[in-house]
């Protein structure tokens, strides 16, 4: 899953949400220099893409992907789940998505300090061109898959996966909304055994 959905599953635990939010940058048990809070999310973060990678469902989704992207289908997909959860986010949340994403913003400006340098470095152009709320819209996908493109240096044509939403749209909501739902009862269950 790709940053909305992490944040999503945070379950509006600040602390948890930022420990989630900057996970990917932060090792190994260097997890454990962190405040309890963090350490969960750091923790959930994990949990949720253990459980992504390995589930059949969102292997169907990467197989659709992987002749022409490799391992890289697996990042795609993440980003592409991601549509999906903003685009269908009233089914989600209470809160329309563009004030959750703000309110989003305004955690990470006030937590600034907590934050992994990679992180405070990201989150400037993450709010600037507002990321989260582009994630809803098929151009504001195709702006991250190009942008993805660009950071692995053209390594496979990421941008091109836009086109393969277009041809494969239904499938992948499809398989987003039944994998979700499997994801958010498993994160329930991790999170009562913290």
């Amino acid at each position: 899953m790709n940053f909305l959905a992490h944040i999503y599953l945070s379950e509006a635990n600040d602390m948890v949400t930022i420990g989630n939010f900057m996970a990917d940058g932060i090792k190994g048990k260097k997890y454990l220099k962190y405040s309890e809070e963090i350490q969960k999310g750091i923790l959930i973060h994990r949990w949720i893409d253990s459980y992504t990678d390995s589930h059949p469902i969102t292997k169907q989704s990467t197989k659709r992907l992987h002749a022409k992207y490799g391992h890289y289908s697996g990042v795609i997909v993440d980003i592409l789940y991601d549509h999906f959860l903003a685009k269908n986010w009233h089914q989600y949340h209470e809160q329309p998505l563009d004030e959750y994403i703000q309110d989003f913003y305004t955690l990470l400006k006030d937590n600034h300090d907590l934050l992994t340098s990679r992180i405070q470095k990201m989150m400037i152009p993450m709010m600037k061109q507002n990321w989260l709320l582009s994630y809803a819209s098929l151009e504001g996908i195709e702006t991250v898959l190009y942008n993805m493109n660009i950071r692995i240096k053209n390594r496979v044509p990421m941008d091109e996966a836009i086109q393969d939403l277009k041809e494969h749209y239904d499938a992948f909501e499809e398989e987003f909304t039944a994998f979700f739902e499997e994801l958010r009862a498993f994160i329930a269950i991790k999170m009562k055994e913290l």
